[in-house]
């Protein structure tokens, strides 16, 4: 592409991004829950788009509930997407961005330079930061970077004196000893992982409870397969990855782009956050938080919330479509999950039992929708309920978007920890009366990427 038809696309860009900035607003949102009642598919040439303002957070901070507290745990982060509480109570924090999908329509430059206005303009930090909270008190005086060089890393998980590591295009670990600060070797390698085009890049991690088996969450290449569906060959699923050896199969497929996972507390069963497909519509296709059933399709490309078919998709494949398994609770079109973890007592008793979802938030609709933490609330192991918003604000009333949320995690000693990649910063929310738990011994914490208080 020349550099004056390259000119005349983000001119045209920026034209649609003011007028639909002044659009009167998109439809209602689509209901939350196990059933939501989904509107009719709207195609158009290009959807709807409303660029992020960025701006300061200044004398502004997140909201939170009454009864908690939020605060900067660390700042001037080279884009923030993923923590792990170490076993001694420390803090990794994942940085970096990756991806390298040619853009090959006008729409795909139009598209970019939208979503790119409402990004940090950092560079990838691709690296992992330590923080240490020495005495206790909540503010993290120690930080260094535990390792560097990495390639866009986002997925972490500990296990049995290994941390791991889900780089956009390999699974590695590193030995880890309590208190250690610094890596002591460069990263080995468990196995590759699929990188071409990467147009989907972000490889989520978890890890099972006994340790054995690491689990993958691989984004597609596209939308709804338009760039043929041989380049989604080993993508838009979930790997089961034996620790020890490297080998992997395929433990779930036809989900878009499932970008945080992690096992609920008690059990054996593995959920995801998942980003469906765009350009039917302001409140088409819900995002999406499911478990994971071993063997299961969720219909992508060829379905969507079981068997809505997409229109779109050549060839069309009935067959996979009836197969395809309904998803377990839809958050809303295009709120952007970026981070899951389980909640436990420590957390207060509003928050005792169920899921925080990271909402990173909406660049395609004219109304943004996410940019907040949510707590979606579980009874008997499923969710039931509205989702209740927990931590607001990042994207605020003058219209000013300060923040953007990722990864999420839950810290046993009673804290929420939340990644913001606009601002580049880490968060921690604690109740201000922290729950009466008994002392965790180190040897008995569980072993999964998000660790259950």
């Amino acid at each position: 592409m020349n550099r004056m038809m390259y000119r005349g696309l983000i001119l045209a860009a920026s034209a649609v991004s003011l007028s639909l900035a002044g659009c009167s607003g998109d439809p209602e949102p689509p209901e939350y829950g196990q059933a939501p009642q989904l509107p009719e598919q709207q195609r158009g040439l290009l959807p709807n788009m409303k660029i992020a303002k960025p701006a300061e957070w200044g004398d502004h901070a997140p909201q939170v509930p009454e009864g908690y507290t939020i605060r900067a745990i660390a700042t001037d982060l080279k884009i923030p997407r993923q923590t792990l509480v170490l076993p001694n109570g420390d803090i990794l924090v994942a940085e970096g961005k990756g991806g390298h999908a040619p853009k090959l329509t006008p729409k795909d430059v139009i598209a970019s330079y939208i979503k790119s206005k409402g990004t940090s303009p950092v560079e990838s930090g691709d690296r992992l930061t330590l923080l240490r909270d020495a005495d206790g008190d909540g503010v993290y005086e120690g930080r260094s970077v535990f390792a560097e060089n990495l390639d866009a890393p986002y997925g972490l998980a500990y296990a049995d004196g290994q941390i791991y590591v889900a780089n956009q295009g390999e699974l590695v670990r590193f030995t880890y000893r309590d208190g250690q600060t610094r890596a002591d070797a460069p990263p080995v390698r468990v196995t590759r992982l699929p990188e071409r085009i990467n147009h989907h890049w972000t490889k989520s991690l978890a890890i099972s409870p006994d340790g054995r088996y690491l689990y993958v969450g691989i984004g597609s290449n596209s939308n709804v397969g338009e760039r043929g569906l041989d380049v989604e060959v080993d993508r838009a699923m979930v790997w089961e990855i034996d620790a020890e050896t490297g080998m992997h199969r395929a433990f779930a497929t036809g989900i878009r782009n499932p970008t945080a996972m992690a096992f609920r507390p008690g059990s054996d069963q593995l959920w995801t956050v998942a980003n469906e497909r765009d350009e039917l519509g302001a409140n088409l296709v819900p995002d999406y938080l499911t478990s994971v059933r071993d063997g299961a399709f969720y219909g992508w490309p060829y379905s969507y919330w079981g068997q809505n078919v997409d229109p779109r998709v050549r060839p069309q494949d009935p067959e996979k479509v009836a197969s395809a398994t309904r998803p377990d609770y839809a958050l809303g079109s295009h709120v952007a999950a970026l981070g899951l973890a389980f909640s436990g007592p420590v957390m207060g008793p509003r928050f005792a039992e169920g899921a925080f979802v990271g909402e990173h938030g909406s660049w395609n609709r004219s109304e943004p929708i996410g940019y907040k933490v949510v707590f979606v609330p579980f009874r008997n192991g499923q969710p039931a309920g509205a989702p209740v918003n927990v931590v607001t604000g990042f994207h605020g009333e003058d219209g000013k978007t300060r923040g953007r949320p990722v990864g999420v995690t839950v810290d046993p000693a009673g804290a929420l920890i939340i990644c913001d990649d606009l601002s580049n910063t880490v968060w921690r929310m604690t109740p201000d009366r922290p729950a009466q738990i008994p002392p965790v011994e180190a040897g008995d914490r569980a072993p999964a990427a998000q660790q259950a208080p």
